[in-house]
């Protein structure tokens, strides 16, 4: 799940124009945080994989590599 899901995270923050700093204030969380995530260091839990999810529009399959959609 590591290698698609910080591909996928990259992606979208990347598509939308957005700084690692303002994801992770919208998602109540740090930019660090994010950063990890994006280099593949560490994975989201579940809660945070909802937020991401709800966050950019996606589900939490497209987010981890189950679907393309």
């Amino acid at each position: 799940m590591k290698i698609l899901f910080s591909a996928r995270l990259r992606e979208l923050r990347a598509e939308r124009g957005l700084s690692q700093k303002e994801v992770a204030e919208a998602l109540q969380t740090t930019q660090r945080k994010i950063s990890y995530w994006e280099m593949g260091q560490t994975e989201p839990d579940l809660a945070s994989l909802w937020r991401l999810s709800e966050y950019f529009g996606v589900s939490i399959d497209f987010l981890i590599g189950k679907s393309d959609f």
